[in-house]
């Protein structure tokens, strides 16, 4: 179709951060498209050079106050593992418990707040106040039972106190546990309702086959916090060695870095991870993909709606199996600690070099550390999911305008801004390191 569209997004709205979509058609031929990161570099890897591994999770949370344990729980797995600590199993449920909530709330928070309004055909989440009255009730009820059971479990949600190298300096006692459990159970009933508003939402019909990474595993569960990196071009190498998948690089449009794999771009994120692992789902979330006609491979960015709430039932049923767990065989206080010391002896440290790889809402996170005999870091590298997934987010936006080019500017405009909230950037996350060099001035 010969015509000319100009899209000039400046700050797009209902996601984290700031990114502009900037397209141009000319004639029919598409001349640019492009999503423009323009928040400022945060320089995270220079602020932890020359701190310690125990206060490192602590100014690592910091840098998304969406996503903050799980930044937390990759920076202390990174730390433990430079140091040869291995935590012990009752350790191990409460962070696999804790990364749990932190995905709900997300997935809740992109769900009903960022992406329905596109879905139910409103510029926000205000209007929906009126429309659906009880859908935002709804939503803001499960907004804040995360939230309460998060700061039950590490003081509070948003920069977690409690998780440390080591294991965690509270240990939820009978009551606490009684009390997740029971905010829990009462969620199921709204769980069940976000399935069916699930069910009704019509999600544009556009499919991009890409390359799709997540850890993945030998184990039964659903990997989200230990496993390999693996790919469905057939790639399965060992966390230390993600350089080999993320290889990074420079665009001149953007303050944030590139990725690519096995071909030019690849995805992270629910649906990478349901493409790779669907099969070890909670059973209740396999009844759901099969409710929502899910079933892999999925090649259509636009549903990545749909898999967050298949993920989200995931990690509700999971929290609930941990915590029932817990309940039935105790917790050992005696395994509190405080920074870098049990009850028994100091943590001891070791020269070495540390890789943190774990799924945060939107994909999978890399924290990696350069630790000395002090256990002070001397270098650090975070790769931040968003960050990974930007490059991908541009080559879908390149197949999708010229499909949509008989539609009107506006919506042309609006399909560009769905992809992009589709993949709930997290783009303040992502603006961690520049390095340019213009080799033609």
């Amino acid at each position: 179709m010969s015509r000319t569209v100009k899209v000039d997004v400046q700050y797009l709205t209902r996601i984290e951060g700031h990114g502009n979509i900037v397209v141009n058609v000319r004639n029919g031929k598409l001349e640019e498209c492009k999503l423009d990161i323009v928040e400022s570099p945060r320089f995270f890897e220079g602020m932890l050079r020359g701190r310690s591994i125990f206060e490192a999770q602590h100014i690592t949370s910091r840098i998304c106050g969406i996503c903050a344990c799980a930044h937390s729980l990759a920076s202390i797995q990174a730390a433990e593992d430079a140091i040869g600590f291995v935590p012990s199993e009752q350790t191990k449920k409460l962070r696999k418990l804790l990364l749990d909530i932190e995905i709900l709330d997300s997935h809740l928070l992109h769900t009903y707040f960022l992406a329905s309004p596109d879905l139910l055909g409103v510029k926000s989440f205000v209007p929906l106040i009126d429309t659906h009255g009880t859908l935002v009730r709804r939503a803001l009820r499960m907004k804040k039972a995360c939230n309460d059971i998060c700061e039950i479990l590490v003081g509070r949600h948003i920069h977690p106190i409690s998780c440390i190298v080591g294991g965690f300096t509270k240990i939820p006692r009978e009551n606490d546990i009684e009390t997740i459990l029971n905010i829990l159970y009462e969620m199921r009933n709204d769980m069940d309702a976000t399935v069916e508003l699930a069910k009704t939402l019509k999600f544009p019909d556009f499919t991009r086959e890409t390359e799709y990474i997540a850890l993945v595993n030998d184990t039964d569960g659903y990997p989200m916090i230990e496993g390999d990196i693996g790919s469905t071009d057939g790639m399965r190498i060992n966390k230390h060695e993600y350089r080999k998948v993320t290889n990074e690089f420079v665009v001149r449009h953007s303050s944030t870095k590139h990725a690519k794999a096995s071909r030019e771009s690849y995805m992270v994120g629910a649906l990478a991870r349901f493409n790779l692992n669907s099969d070890k789902l909670h059973p209740k979330a396999k009844m759901v993909a099969g409710e929502l006609g899910m079933k892999p491979p999925i090649f259509n960015p636009f549903l990545i709606t749909a898999v967050q709430v298949i993920e989200s039932v995931h990690c509700l049923e999971e929290a609930i199996k941990i915590l029932e767990e817990l309940q039935r065989k105790g917790t050992d206080q005696k395994e509190a600690v405080i920074v870098g010391i049990n009850e028994k002896n100091t943590i001891p440290v070791r020269a070495g070099v540390g890789v943190g790889a774990v799924e945060a809402p939107r994909g999978t996170l890399f924290h990696c550390y350069e630790v000395d005999g002090t256990g002070k870091i001397i270098n650090a590298d975070c790769v931040i999911p968003t960050s990974q997934n930007i490059n991908n987010i541009e080559r879908d936006m390149r197949k999708l305008v010229p499909e949509i080019l008989d539609k009107p500017d506006e919506e042309i405009t609006l399909m560009m801004e769905m992809l992009v909230r589709a993949y709930d950037p997290c783009i303040s996350c992502s603006t961690h390191f520049l390095d340019v060099k213009f080799i033609d001035k």
